[in-house]
């Protein structure tokens, strides 16, 4: 039997970056999707040529190919990207970029006050510091409902997202057809408005593993949706609310910029800093650091 033989180039591979430490710490895998080491740290390692090439493709970034691609090259301890825990998602997209490009990102940001434009570098460690996981072992009781929750999976995150853009699309194109009868444009919109509606309650319905009542314990897919189909709509906006509070917990805090002295146009009245939203978008998030 022939030996393959070693490639003498093999030491010159890309290595690891830096270690990170899942928010998650490694709960809500499927089996067998999470190489997790002993002290919890997993490597990341830099994106090849491809995985730039990957993250500027505008189908592959629509359907999610193209982050589940570059999870996979650039986190082999991860054998499953679409099984990735919605708390983990944002982690691992700015250690990839920290180890690809370094830990400073250049950002523009506008005064509100005096409307001045200034670039200015963030440094993405202290993100990564801000990032926490919701404490899914948490449950929420409602009268004698007891309701059990774990974070969504990239690859549905993914399809949630999708389908959000593809009726905001037809909503927008309709709203700018001239042509189009108003009646039209009224029946398209409320069609639109109704599947929004109803892939927000199917998020929300995903999201919930387990309803307990008295010493049952529910955990069949179809009963928890026709449960939720047909539940009165203040317990539906209990679990919505419940599940927005954990969700938020992952939120990244407004940045604090501080106004240019030497370009501020309105010296006088002009705070010295201001907040500034920091959102991954995986559009322009990775070709920034190119």
């Amino acid at each position: 039997m022939e030996n393959k033989q070693t490639n003498p180039l093999q030491s010159y591979f890309r290595q690891p970056a830096i270690y990170v430490k899942l928010p998650s710490g490694g709960a809500n895998y499927p089996p067998g999707t999470l190489d997790l080491p002993s002290n919890g740290e997993i490597p990341i390692y830099p994106m090849t040529a491809m995985d730039e090439v990957a993250t500027r493709t505008p189908d592959a970034l629509f359907n999610g190919s193209a982050v589940a691609q570059l999870i996979k090259s650039c986190v082999p301890n991860i054998k499953d990207p679409w099984a990735v825990p919605q708390v983990d998602i944002d982690l691992l997209f700015t250690s990839i970029r920290i180890a690809s490009y370094g830990h400073e990102m250049e950002l523009t940001a506008q005064c509100p006050k005096c409307n001045e434009s200034m670039d200015y570098a963030i440094d993405l460690r202290n993100i990564v510091d801000q990032m926490a996981s919701p404490d899914f072992t948490k449950t929420l009781r409602i009268k004698e409902l007891e309701f059990s929750f774990r974070p969504l999976r990239y690859s549905e995150m993914s399809e949630i997202a999708k389908s959000q853009f593809e009726q905001q699309k037809k909503m927008q194109l309709v709203s700018a057809d001239e042509n189009a009868p108003q009646q039209d444009k009224i029946n398209v919109m409320s069609e639109t408005l109704a599947s929004l509606t109803k892939i927000t309650m199917e998020s929300i319905v995903m999201a919930i593993t387990a309803i307990r009542v008295g010493n049952q314990t529910v955990t069949d897919r179809n009963q928890i949706v026709e449960f939720m189909n047909n539940a009165e709509t203040k317990m539906f906006n209990q679990v919505r609310d419940f599940l927005a509070d954990l969700r938020g917990q992952t939120e990244m805090k407004p940045l604090q910029i501080q106004c240019r002295p030497d370009t501020c146009g309105d010296k006088k009245n002009c705070p010295k800093t201001f907040e500034q939203t920091f959102t991954l978008d995986m559009s322009n998030f990775f070709a920034q650091g190119s």
